[in-house]
């Protein structure tokens, strides 16, 4: 069988799950849809502010509409965040204090976050201002709810920190279930503690969101689900309204926080991508489940299978061995719309400690949500493939890194 009729036959069997996925975008368009109507979102509401930004009506109108969808108190969107990972340090920094406690219960966080909580030495981290950390690591795949409530009776924690989606790690993203049985037992402990989800990857993959299930404070980046692809950059925090205005203050300055911050011109663009978001997030969970189907087949370990409950966006590809995942990768950035003749191989990127393999023919420079796939080289050689603003290119991508695996 030639590998494109490998993908179209493989397609008629994941019809079922597919499905499920169209169900859910139908539920979280309406969401969204909601949300525009109830703030009676304007073409005025386009228009850009500059210098300090003052009574940027669009501004604060899409905050309330962020706040809304993941029905939260309050929300602060903004372009000034670089990234998912910047709105998570401005986040740390925002509510924490020297001599503070940060613990993380899904084991150690992203690589970007090592220097900005002082895993690895930087004198600007949280580390260095006397934030201290810890954390407890998983137990297959799921909480270590005994040694968590443990914990919290033996320690003063200000802010427990958890990241739903695997980043660079072996072990898989965290359903929201699971997130709101943790978050119960934690409250029989300690009902103070600030509970922080790094939501990066996760939106719109179910139809509930974290504050639902109990958490205070909620992350993550407009360049993955939520830009739907249109944003140029930025991220967003929701959450309690104290809280927010603590992260608004440490973004900006105390005295003005979430009051300042022109948008440049950045509402229209911001508005399009999360009114495009359910759709576009839906296109990419039909890729990286047709992905994992065809790619198990060819005798790939997968992490999803294909009919497994999904946490996020992201489908890991065990190659366990370096030249493959860098001929998949290869194959991923040849059918990308930009930059398809670059030659994929390891770099140092900034804020990792291994060499990374990334293909990534965007629109927006490091856009998660359009199709990419990378990974650290080193064993086992996971190639982390998430995004495709369509299925149709996803299917496509897909057939060209089986092509280039057989050269």
């Amino acid at each position: 069988m030639d590998n494109r009729k490998l993908v179209l036959e493989s397609e008629k069997e994941i019809k079922d799950e597919l499905d499920k996925i169209d169900e859910v975008a139908l539920i979280n368009s309406e969401k969204v849809l909601n949300a525009f109507q109830e703030e009676c979102v304007m073409e005025s509401d386009f228009n850009e502010t500059t210098g300090y930004g003052y009574n940027d009506q669009g501004r604060d109108k899409i905050e309330r509409i962020f706040a809304k969808v993941f029905k939260a108190e309050k929300a602060v969107v903004r372009g000034q965040f670089i990234s998912g990972s910047h709105a998570l340090n401005v986040t740390f920094f925002a509510l924490l204090r020297p001599n503070d406690l940060l613990l993380s219960i899904t084991g150690k966080p992203y690589d970007t976050l090592d220097e900005v909580i002082g895993i690895k030495d930087n004198n600007s981290s949280l580390k260095s201002f006397g934030v201290k950390y810890d954390q407890i690591d998983l137990v297959n795949d799921d909480f270590d709810y005994e040694k968590i409530t443990s914990y919290l009776k033996e320690h003063k924690v200000k802010v427990i920190e958890i990241q739903r989606s695997k980043g660079y790690s072996t072990r898989k993203s965290i359903t929201l279930d699971k997130v709101e049985k943790v978050i119960k037992e934690i409250r029989k402990v300690d009902k103070d503690v600030i509970i922080m989800i790094d939501n990066c990857y996760c939106e719109f993959v179910t139809t509930k969101e974290p504050i639902e299930v109990g958490a205070d404070i909620c992350v993550g980046s407009l360049i993955k689900n939520l830009g739907g692809g249109i944003a140029p950059n930025g991220a967003y925090v929701v959450g309690r309204s104290n809280l927010i205005d603590l992260v608004g203050e440490r973004l900006t300055l105390p005295g003005e926080g979430l009051e300042v911050g022109p948008t440049l011109g950045m509402n229209k663009l911001i508005l399009q991508g999360l009114y495009m978001a359910p759709t576009v997030v839906a296109s990419a969970l039909k890729t990286a489940v047709l992905t994992s189907c065809v790619m198990e087949k060819l005798g790939y370990k997968v992490e999803p299978k294909y009919n497994e409950e999904r946490a996020d966006i992201v489908q890991n590809i065990v190659f366990n061995d370096k030249d493959k995942m860098v001929k998949f990768c290869s194959g991923i950035q040849k059918a990308s719309a930009i930059d398809s003749n670059s030659v994929v191989e390891g770099w140092d990127m900034p804020g990792y400690s291994d060499p990374v393999v990334m293909a990534s023919g965007s629109f927006t420079q490091g856009s998660s949500i359009e199709i990419s796939c990378d990974g650290p080289l080193r064993e086992p050689f996971i190639a982390y493939m998430q995004g495709s603003l369509t299925y149709e290119y996803g299917k496509l991508g897909l057939i060209s890194a089986i092509n280039y695996l057989n050269k």
